[in-house]
């Protein structure tokens, strides 16, 4: 097996996804700039796994770091989850997250060409099918966004099409994700955000643990089986073995491929708090607020694609991502 480059290596999906291709047999260096996870996770990784991590403290603004890396590693693959991910933010700063997201990522592609590597797992996402496609989302559809974050994958996804075109040794996959939820199942890594969680289901656990008062549900009347916004969760374990699948493709076939990691089945939130109650055996109090902006009715995947081509498919139901969730926070109240 070769040596893998996971950037973003200690945030949420990185961290996991560090283990699926350790267990896999990869060579893993791992690249963060800590700006949303802590170097902790590396320790946690080698916890769980039994094998070193080289940890590289990087910027992907930054080319001599990165160049560096890639002079005392041969790197055969590049995993690249880093980028600045937060919706509203993005609305908020979109210089900061062009800068970062497309700046940083057209910088990484310079310095992988100037060491010949030309294999790239992109972490994308759902919402690059935004809000007039119907569901269930195919891979053909056409792409747009509804804001800042979303054109930032967007672009990211065109540059790396023509990245392809420009190169014939090139050869990129594109995963675009639905809700990755859970944590490892040993309750050492899951999702940590700094400061008050942007995502519904760390959010959950934070009231569940007693660190927030109660869950604010943005709008009741979308037309939904419960009102409340439907969403396709996938357990971050798999959305990591789906990557494990994405290289093993990508290492034997050319081009550009977007490909959708989801279980191609809607939870609503108020689902997802239920089941979340179920976990820790207590009620999570919530209120029912205003309708985000931007925000859609309903969104899941057709993972068709990932089956036939990886041979992926998730395995893990809404209660098991929610139990793994809950294990993570009563061992990690305060994060790690």
């Amino acid at each position: 097996m070769g040596k893998i480059l996971i950037t973003g290596g200690t945030g949420f999906i990185g961290s996991h996804a560090c283990i699926a291709f350790i267990n896999a047999g990869y060579q893993v260096v791992l690249m963060d700039n800590l700006s949303n996870s802590k170097v902790e996770a590396a320790a946690r990784i080698e916890m769980i796994t039994g094998k070193h991590v080289r940890f590289y403290r990087t910027d992907m603004r930054d080319v001599e770091g990165m160049r560096q890396i890639f002079l005392n590693n041969k790197i055969d693959a590049v995993i690249h989850f880093a980028g600045l991910k937060a919706v509203g933010e993005s609305v908020e700063k979109p210089l900061e997250y062009y800068e970062n997201n497309i700046g940083g990522t057209i910088k990484l592609l310079e310095v992988m060409a100037e060491f010949q590597c030309n294999t790239m797992v992109l972490s994308s996402s759902a919402t690059v099918y935004g809000c007039d496609n119907p569901v269930p989302y195919l891979e053909d559809m056409p792409i747009s966004a509804t804001n800042p974050y979303g054109y930032t994958k967007v672009m990211i996804e065109q540059i790396l099409r023509d990245v392809c075109t420009a190169n014939s040794s090139f050869r990129a996959v594109v995963l675009r994700y639905f809700n990755p939820i859970g944590a490892h199942e040993s309750g050492l890594i899951g999702e940590n955000p700094k400061g008050i969680p942007n995502n519904l289901v760390p959010y959950v656990a934070q009231v569940a643990v007693g660190k927030l008062k109660q869950l604010s549900v943005f709008g009741n009347d979308y037309d939904t089986p419960d009102g409340t916004g439907v969403r396709d969760y996938i357990h971050v374990m798999d959305l990591a073995n789906g990557h494990v699948a994405a290289l093993d493709y990508a290492m034997q076939h050319t081009g550009f491929e977007p490909i959708n990691l989801g279980t191609g089945k809607g939870s609503s939130v108020l689902e997802v708090v239920h089941a979340y109650e179920k976990a820790c055996r207590k009620q999570i109090p919530l209120q029912i607020v205003e309708r985000r902006a931007g925000d859609i009715a309903t969104s899941y995947a057709d993972p068709t694609k990932a089956k036939e081509l990886l041979g992926w498919e998730a395995v893990s139901n809404l209660e098991e991502m929610c139990a793994d969730s809950w294990r993570f926070t009563l061992q990690n109240p305060n994060g790690i």
